[in-house]
């Protein structure tokens, strides 16, 4: 078992842009796809992940600080730092049930498939540290690690079925057929977002507004355009972060730039991909015509949508000011808060772009993953020390506002922890 853990350990560390390629051409070979055409996909979608990454990147340094900036200057003093969700990989994987995680999560799969209990073929195996961070906070709880494997294992059967559930609502949104997103963050929130919006549609007037990027742009002209937006987003993120002109017209084009361009990149991705899932597609149909398998993804292919920008840009400043108000609250959003796109982009295929809609759930959602953090703390920061993480300087207590506080990982973590 060290053996394959240490294999999979070395295709982990070349990181995504070279061990999904990988992957991904295996599969395609495997589905019957020529191994040159199968090779070019490969790259192509590690091409797209480096430069999604690449233009994310350019997103969260600049967000990051502007964020940062806001928080002193309003003075936000609460005692549990949000460390991000890399922190909070990083702490996952280090922990006991990240040694086996992937093999565990793979057998788990291939047997859901088998069985019919999913239609998933999932491939996003660099978030398992979603259900990696699960079961070790389960683990942290009890001192059981067959309790944390198993909750794991309950996380990674939840993430699946999610991707399920959110398919046909994905593919109707996106366009991407035979795509599923099994990503336990951003559906954890969604499954809260899901019946929030169908909650709006029984609100006389507020049902009616509408503010996807089209109406936007339809009903202001060029002033609705989604670089325009953006241009007007940065520039009031910039304002609120009490920036000086320059800095502010810089962020203010930065947004800009990543609303025109990050669609882009993640078409780059689909170039790649809509190849290997149409012979998937091909390849099941002969085998078993009653199904329809679809290749699990990261949510990352979803966060391109200016209207999940433009919605994640405007839930900024909100998260922190309802941090400073909510009572009970001990969470500082910090590490986090430039992923919330991460947060809203399942809920987006819900409210079909609305940004309206997407801000109002947004608002909600975050109520909870503050609450849910500081309920998470003191399991959290036990992880993280117990891990090797390094504490940062006046530090005692950790968490992580999108990381590790949605729906999903909360309840599995919680139910679970009753048997410890």
């Amino acid at each position: 078992m060290d053996a394959i853990a240490t294999v999979f350990e070395f295709f982990l560390s070349l990181g995504a842009a070279v061990f999904l390629p990988i992957l991904i051409s295996i599969f395609a070979i495997v589905l019957g796809q020529k191994p040159g055409r199968a090779i070019r996909s490969g790259i192509t979608i590690g091409i797209g992940f480096i430069a999604i990454n690449a233009i994310l990147g350019i997103f969260m340094d600049n967000l990051g600080p502007a964020a940062e900036a806001m928080v002193k200057r309003f003075g936000v003093n609460l005692t549990v730092l949000d460390a991000g969700w890399p922190a909070t990989a990083s702490i996952a994987f280090a922990s006991k049930i990240g040694a086996f995680i992937i093999p565990l999560g793979i057998t788990i799969n291939a047997i859901m498939l088998v069985t019919k209990m999913t239609n998933v073929v999932d491939v996003d195996i660099f978030n398992y540290w979603h259900f990696t961070f699960v079961g070790a906070m389960v683990y942290g709880s009890t001192n059981n690690l067959i309790l944390g494997y198993a909750a794991a294992g309950a996380a990674l059967i939840v993430g699946l079925k999610s991707g399920d559930f959110t398919a046909r609502y994905f593919q109707k949104y996106y366009g991407y057929e035979g795509v599923s997103i099994p990503h336990i963050l951003s559906n954890g929130f969604a499954i809260i977002g899901w019946p929030i919006n169908k909650l709006i549609d029984m609100i006389p007037g507020v049902k009616d507004i509408k503010a996807d990027p089209g109406t936007i742009s339809t009903k202001f002209g060029v002033l609705g355009e989604p670089i325009v937006i953006g241009i007007f987003l940065g520039a009031g993120i910039g304002v609120l972060a009490g920036y000086d002109f320059a800095k502010i017209t810089h962020l203010a084009i930065v947004m800009s730039a990543v609303m025109m361009v990050l669609p882009r990149m993640v078409g780059i991705l689909m170039e790649g991909l809509l190849p290997v899932s149409d012979a998937a597609k091909e390849f099941f149909s002969r085998k078993y015509s009653d199904r329809e398998f679809t290749i699990g993804m990261d949510s990352a292919i979803a966060v391109g949508d200016p209207a999940v920008i433009a919605s994640s840009l405007l839930l900024v400043p909100i998260a922190i000011g309802l941090a400073i108000i909510l009572p009970g609250n001990k969470v500082l959003p910090f590490g986090d808060l430039a992923t919330i796109p991460f947060m809203i982009c399942m809920v987006n295929i819900f409210t079909r772009g609305n940004v309206f809609r997407n801000v109002l759930i947004g608002s909600v959602l975050t109520v909870f993953a503050l609450y849910s953090g500081t309920l998470n703390a003191e399991t959290h920061t036990v992880m993280a020390i117990s891990s090797g993480f390094q504490m940062p300087a006046g530090t005692s207590t950790l968490s992580s506002f999108v990381g590790s506080t949605n729906p999903i990982t909360l309840v599995i973590w919680k139910l679970f922890s009753l048997f410890g």
